[in-house]
């Protein structure tokens, strides 16, 4: 809580506290008025006369009456006394109070009204919040000061007052704890307040009458007030009367107190059986119910119908009685006495809480005959109580000795008997039960007579009342204190499936708790306190039932779903089975001013579910239709279509990812240079990822051709860093050395070897190298060379895709044009025709889309032609002259390049496949670059590598064969063994060696390697002269023309 919050809610609450405080002084009065009156009617002075001949008159009611009203007093004290957090609040208050004591001003307070206040205050703590009401009552002065009358010096009164309360006892305590008991609790609260009143009054106590209220705490320890306010008779009676405690020994009262703990533990064992039983008693008095409101009313049997149905009514009444007062006790000893519940003992109660609310809905539910039958039981009622009556008072009657005390009986009679001839209404019951007071005396009914009438009396009571009571029976208000049993019952809900509907009881039991918010005074509005309270339960509903209902379908349709997996065990015999479609049979349960209907809030956690994971993974779609015809077969869920694609553009990687991570994809990606793809080295998954034209053309048909430039730039900053790298080696001394040698070598030796680089020469290179270092992965710097130039041939086979994915979508795009020779102008047509600006505004741009869509399909461009124009100028520098060496180290690479390739297709067949790859491209397209750059495929060329290796292998071949030839005849099996191998090892170098040369010779026709530089130039200079020719040519004719068109 805000600081400030308490003091302002305590603001909110003064005015009713006043409220309160005028209500307990009026309660005063009354108490005060009727003691008054009670005592001028029982008189002890003889001589004095008499307002009516009292002697066997017993006013009973009149002392019930007065023991509620103290009920409520003893009440407001209790619930005052249980509430710490407002004497907390109080005590902030006048601290407050204080604060502005000192600076009225700044409050806006006039300083003369502060004092007024303050007192004010001061009166109600004395009054209220002392704990004092119901002590301040009984200690009022009873006795009139000014002669008026005499309270506590009047035996007569005091006598009838002790024996009108013993006679209450009489007939509390036979009851008390009975399956019959109505109200004999709450009676037994205003007998203990009486009789410390009467002890006030005269100061005498019967010994053994507190002793026989005190017994009651054996049967009942504890009494619930209201709501969560628990009673202990013992403390209260102890504590009034000291004096007559201290007579007790102490055992006895110990005594009391343990058996309190032990009653709790009783309870505690006994709840299950006590449910089970209820159950069968509710069950069937339902069925009851049920029969005899649904018979038809036969006419020759109407009273015995009517005296039924009243036994039914005062049956379920009598149920909801046990078991409210089982749940309130027990609910409430717990929590007074701080203990803990058991899981146990908390289903039960909430299966009690459960049947009570079933007894008031089915009073509900057939509210309309109970409603006409209570009309006919009462008249029935009366008419069996008037009947009585007139027999008592043909008896008075035909005594015709008419003394004045025998005419007030008739009196009484007649009055009974006329109050009884109308509707039964509380004042008219109130009177009667008053005139029979009176009308009962001188024995003018015999007892065998008066039992029947009192019971009669007392069904009259039970019925006229029959809403109300049930009502106040039923109310489970109390839940509001006891909230935390709420989740464990939900999860008990969940696990046990099968009644599902017991759910509606529960929720209408918390609804129970919102009339007496409506009453909040603290808070701005009683809204507040609502709308916390609902957020409350709606959170422990979600957490404790829906989600977990969520959850677990979801698990199961999953399951269900992809049973070919084998994820787990799923025998109902092994694992138990939990059939959760019993939920979605629920009607809507109401709560405040929403239903929760929990099908359909499933249902639409599954739609949102499945959609947002279809839309994440769309390949999915079919596993999700799936789930959902499930959920309609299983469940009975009416799903909502996703209406998302059930194919998908397949995009594979976008083309911006690999624009952003494009070192990363030339490292990871091996390219294929026949049928353009790219396919991933390794991955963590049991497939390969690949890219192709297809995906290229999705991709940039998504986010349009402007990102083909964008990536080409992208590229040509990644070469400029590769490059920067590939001039680093070249320039090393060791590398470079030892280049130079071998063209020294190669320029001496090649009119002898025939103008062709000796195969011996690369080898040694390569050995030579691997002198130099290997990396902790064993690659020599030659290895790491070859898969530089494998990245940079990568990044340009991207451009190529590229570039064919731009044509692809363009020629998509362009193919609903029916004729691209002859493309109508839409801006001219419009204008023809005189349509809006908007129009010509539309028809200009379909006209520059269509022109762009047929210049892109047509040409495409020429992104490899300017790759090589911005690097060949640097590389063709006199600074750059250690590039120049290139050609030479190519033979080593190649030989380097098809051992790897060689290792690498090998691992294909193993079954450990990393590193297993069948194609490298990108190797060939990258020697085929660098060797345009620098302007040396001729002498690339004059190497003659390709047939220099073909015509060391099938040297080799050939020397193999003629071997083989030779040792068949000695039949050396194993040595022919081993020749078989070094022949088909000798084939698989020479096939790899072979592919290579077809590679690289297709990689040479994108850089046009027919043409030298110097041709490309001379080219070049030969087009610019044709195009000046060409426009000089147009002049000449327009000149001439010109005189003719004159």
């Amino acid at each position: 809580m805000v600081e400030g919050d308490c003091q302002i809610q305590m603001g909110r609450f003064i005015s009713f506290l006043q409220e309160l405080s005028c209500f307990v002084t009026r309660c005063y009065e009354v108490v005060m008025n009727v003691v008054h009156q009670l005592a001028a009617l029982y008189i002890s002075n003889k001589i004095a006369p008499k307002i009516i001949e009292t002697t066997g008159v017993h006013f009973q009611t009149m002392y019930e009456h007065l023991g509620e009203l103290l009920t409520v007093l003893l009440t407001l004290d209790e619930i005052i006394d249980n509430h710490i957090t407002l004497k907390d609040h109080w005590t902030m208050y006048k601290r407050l109070l204080k604060s502005v004591h000192h600076n009225p001003s700044k409050f806006g307070i006039q300083e003369e009204k502060l004092k007024p206040f303050e007192k004010f205050l001061l009166k109600l703590e004395g009054q209220l919040l002392d704990g004092l009401i119901f002590q301040a009552c009984i200690e009022q002065q009873f006795d009139s000061l000014n002669g008026g009358v005499s309270v506590s010096k009047n035996s007569t009164f005091a006598e009838e007052f002790a024996h009108s309360i013993r006679s209450i006892f009489a007939n509390v305590e036979a009851k008390l704890g009975e399956p019959s008991e109505i109200d004999q609790r709450d009676k037994y609260v205003g007998i203990c307040g009486l009789f410390v009143l009467h002890f006030q009054i005269f100061r005498t106590v019967d010994k053994k009458f507190y002793k026989s209220l005190l017994d009651i705490c054996k049967k009942v320890p504890a009494i619930t007030l209201t709501a969560n306010i628990i009673w202990f008779p013992d403390n209260f009676l102890i504590q009034k009367i000291p004096a007559a405690a201290k007579l007790l020994d102490r055992k006895s009262l110990q005594a009391i107190k343990t058996h309190r703990d032990s009653f709790l533990q009783q309870k505690a064992q006994s709840l299950t059986k006590d449910v089970q039983s209820y159950y069968v008693f509710v069950s069937s008095w339902m069925m009851k119910m049920e029969s005899i409101l649904s018979k038809e009313q036969r006419m020759d049997k109407f009273a015995e119908d009517l005296t039924n149905r009243c036994n039914i009514f005062i049956q379920g009444f009598l149920y909801a009685y046990s078991i409210s007062t089982i749940i309130k006790t027990t609910m409430n000893l717990y929590m007074s006495m701080q203990k803990p519940m058991t899981k146990t003992s908390v289903k039960a109660l909430c299966r009690l809480v459960e049947l009570l609310k079933a007894i008031e809905h089915m009073f509900y539910r057939r509210s309309m005959v109970v409603a006409d039958s209570v009309a006919h039981i009462t008249q029935h009622l009366q008419h069996q109580a008037l009947n009585s009556i007139s027999v008592a008072k043909k008896r008075v009657i035909s005594d015709k000795k008419y003394s004045e005390q025998r005419l007030d009986v008739l009196s009484a009679l007649v009055l009974a008997e006329n109050t009884l001839n109308g509707p039964s209404t509380k004042q008219r019951r109130l009177i009667v039960s008053l005139a029979l007071s009176v009308g009962t005396q001188m024995k003018t009914f015999k007892d065998e007579e008066l039992f029947p009438l009192q019971v009669v009396m007392k069904k009259l009571d039970l019925i006229s009342e029959l809403r109300e009571r049930v009502q106040i029976q039923c109310d489970c208000c109390f839940l509001y204190w006891h909230r935390a049993v709420f989740p464990i019952y939900l999860d008990d809900v969940y696990e046990n499936a099968v009644d599902a509907a017991r759910l509606h009881y529960m929720f209408s039991a918390l609804r129970d708790c919102v009339p007496a918010m409506m009453h909040a005074r603290h808070l701005e509005s009683h809204e507040i306190l609502l709308d916390c309270y609902d957020k409350e339960i709606m959170e422990i509903l979600n957490e404790h039932l829906l989600d977990k209902l969520c959850k677990e379908i979801e698990k199961d349709l999953r399951l269900s779903v992809h049973t070919h997996l084998k994820l787990d065990d799923r025998n109902p015999f092994k694992v138990g089975m939990k059939d959760l479609a019993l939920f979605f049979s629920l009607n809507p349960i109401r709560f405040f001013n929403r239903f929760i209907d929990i099908r359909a809030y499933v249902t639409h956690y599954l739609d949102k579910t499945f959609y947002n994971l279809t839309t994440v993974a769309l390949h999915d779609w079919a596993t999700y239709s799936e789930m959902r015809n499930l959920a309609t077969q299983r469940y009975g869920l009416v799903m909502t279509e996703a209406h998302l694609p059930s194919q998908t553009l397949e995009q594979g990687l976008d083309v911006l990812e690999i624009m952003r991570n494009i070192h990363i994809f030339v490292s990871r990606y091996l390219y294929n240079l026949n049928n353009q793809i790219f396919i991933e080295r390794t991955s963590n998954n049991k497939h390969l990822n690949t890219i192709n034209i297809r995906h290229i053309a999705n991709s940039i048909r998504t986010h349009g051709t402007g990102i083909m430039n964008t990536t080409v730039n992208f590229t040509y900053q990644f070469l400029k860093k590769k490059f920067y790298i590939f001039s680093q080696f070249m320039y090393d001394e060791h590398i470079k050395s030892r280049l130079i040698k071998d063209i020294r070598f190669f320029r001496e030796i090649k009119d002898q070897n025939d103008h062709k680089y000796p195969f011996d020469r690369a080898e040694k290179f390569n050995r030579g190298i691997r002198k130099l270092g290997i990396t902790p992965e064993g690659q020599s710097y030659l290895d790491q060379f070859r898969q530089l130039i494998s990245q940079i041939g990568n990044a340009m086979g991207y451009v190529r895709m590229i570039r064919s994915g731009g044509l692809h979508c363009s020629s998509n795009a362009i193919r609903f044009v029916p004729d691209l020779e002859d493309i109508v102008n839409f801006e001219e047509l419009v204008k023809e025709e005189g349509l809006s600006e908007e129009t010509l505004k539309a028809a200009r741009h379909l006209d520059s889309v269509l022109s762009d869509h047929t210049r892109n399909s047509a040409e495409g461009t020429e992104y490899f032609k300017m790759l090589v124009d911005v690097f060949a100028p640097e590389f063709r520098r006199p600074k750059n002259i250690h590039l120049r060496n290139f050609y030479i180290i190519v033979p080593p690479l190649t030989l380097n390049f098809v051992e790897h390739s060689i290792s690498c297709k090998e691992k294909l067949n193993k079954k450990n496949k990393i590193g297993a790859a069948f194609t490298d491209d990108g190797f060939a397209m990258g020697v085929a670059y660098i060797l345009k750059l620098l302007d040396q495929y001729q002498e690339f060329d004059s190497l003659h590598w390709f047939q220099s290796v073909r015509e060391k292998y099938l040297k080799e071949i050939r020397a193999v064969a003629k071997q083989q030839n030779i040792q068949s005849a000695s039949q050396d099996e194993k040595l022919l063994q081993t020749m078989n191998l070094t022949q088909k090892r000798l084939d698989v170098y020479l096939q790899e060696f072979e592919l290579l040369y077809f590679s690289l010779s297709s990689a040479r026709i994108f850089f046009r390697a027919d043409k030298t530089a110097a041709e490309e130039n001379q080219e070049k200079k030969e087009k610019e002269e044709e195009t000046k020719t060409s426009n000089g040519d147009l002049s000449d004719c327009t000149v001439s023309t010109d005189p003719v068109v004159k």
